[in-house]
């Protein structure tokens, strides 16, 4: 029995485990497949990455200040974080992946990275 490409249903012609006539219907496949269904995603993971990247341009020493007017100039969003880190003595440490911000009086920002 021959088999057909899952993508453009040709027949497959060389081993007998391949599932694409081609690197391109492969590709096509995957990027069909794996495209997100509704645009939440994709847009949460772009804003993730947009305060990153800030994050990480305004600390290039792994461990500075910084005010909340040019967090804000930048474009970050204080929406958008991956996780919560409570010290011992209950600080509250706000993190986007290993990149992280610490609120502080007077709109400061401690900026940190985990290492």
């Amino acid at each position: 029995m021959k088999k057909q490409c899952l993508e453009c249903n040709d027949f497959i012609v060389g081993r007998t485990d391949k599932k694409f006539c081609s690197d391109g219907c492969r590709n096509s496949y995957n990027n069909r497949v794996n495209k997100d269904q509704k645009n939440l995603i994709r847009n949460i993971n772009n804003r993730l990455r947009k305060n990153w990247r800030i994050l990480e341009a305004l600390n290039p020493n792994q461990k500075t200040k910084t005010t909340r007017d040019k967090l804000i100039s930048a474009g970050f969003d204080f929406n958008y974080f991956t996780s919560i880190y409570t010290t011992k003595s209950g600080t509250v440490y706000y993190f986007v992946y290993d990149q992280g911000y610490l609120p502080l009086e007077n709109h400061y920002y401690a900026l940190v990275k985990r290492e």
